[in-house]
């Protein structure tokens, strides 16, 4: 089966059974291999997403080429991503995102050589051919979450499958989200989490990207700080921090893996989140380097507007 039908099929089925219940959120499906954070949604939610800057740059600052797309690409993306629990099955949840926008290099260019090189006295980055597309990508996911150890219910596993002008992915994963290290501690159980990603996929080429590594695993980490304890009866906010290791979507000139990490910092306050990512403690800045987006918490906006009718 080509991988186009694979990836259809996958996303048909996660469909069907999301249509049991309403359907699911997450973040852009390519952004997990710019260092956005991939954790899944444990609750019921719908979002979008507005201002996503995914830049892919053909050379670093010394005028060295990444591989052998010969592009550099700037994915400026608006998504909706829709999360639900399916009351059939207790514990699981369901989530469809679909984001897409033009492919153009000026403002991620703007970003990189304009503002963050010039603030930090680097040589701006050389670009010679541009992607200039209309580009899409649509993932679903379908996730079971756990109790473990008399922990809350903050551990879950998975599948997933992606897909669109980009490239194609299914994979598995599994870890815990905002699980509680500090319970002895008043502060500390209160204001403080830790979450973790491991995942496993099998990327296949898209228009976009023409040669991907045959095989994907992305490990991820954070520490959050927010009013946790308090989330339900007051505005909650949290900063969280993350660092990502991924084994490579793309590959050199030889057909190996090129590996990547990344940090990226997510600022969160009631129904809005702000998160930034970026390649800084690699120190090579060309390939995947660096993106950003806003997210707006469309059913907590509508949950307030209710009630202060």
């Amino acid at each position: 089966m080509k991988p186009s039908r694979l990836i259809l099929c996958l996303l048909v089925i996660l469909t069907t059974i999301a249509a049991v219940e309403p359907c699911g959120a997450e973040g852009p499906a390519q952004s997990v291999h710019w260092g956005a954070t991939a954790f899944p949604d444990h609750d019921r939610t719908l979002t979008l997403s507005t201002t996503v800057v995914d830049r892919f740059t053909e050379f670093d600052g010394a005028g060295q080429r990444y591989n052998e797309i010969r592009e550099t690409m700037g994915f400026n993306f608006f998504s909706l991503s829709w999360t639900e629990r399916l009351e059939s099955f207790k514990g699981w949840n369901t989530n469809i995102t679909a984001g897409g926008g033009p492919t153009r290099d000026g403002f991620s260019r703007f970003l990189q050589n304009d503002v963050i090189h010039k603030l930090r006295g680097f040589d701006p980055v050389p670009v010679g051919n541009k992607r200039e597309a209309n580009d899409f990508m649509i993932s679903g996911t379908l996730t079971r979450w756990m109790s473990i150890l008399g922990s809350d219910d903050v551990f879950y596993a998975g599948l997933g499958a992606a897909g669109g002008s980009l490239y194609y992915e299914v994979y598995a994963q599994a870890g815990f989200r905002r699980l509680s290290l500090f319970n002895a501690v008043p502060i500390l159980s209160d204001y403080v989490r830790v979450s973790a990603l491991g995942r496993y996929g099998r990327p296949y080429n898209g228009a976009a990207f023409r040669e991907v590594a045959d095989r994907s695993w992305v490990g991820q980490a954070s520490v959050g700080f927010g009013n946790y304890r308090n989330w339900d009866s007051d505005t909650p906010w949290e900063i969280e921090i993350a660092g990502t290791i991924d084994s490579g979507l793309f590959v050199d000139q030889h057909g190996a893996s090129l590996e990547e990490r990344f940090i990226s910092v997510a600022l969160r306050y009631a129904a809005v989140t702000f998160e930034t990512w970026n390649d800084l403690i690699n120190q090579i800045d060309y390939g995947p380097t660096f993106g950003a987006r806003f997210t707006f918490d469309l059913l907590y906006l509508y949950d307030w507007w209710h009630n202060k009718r």
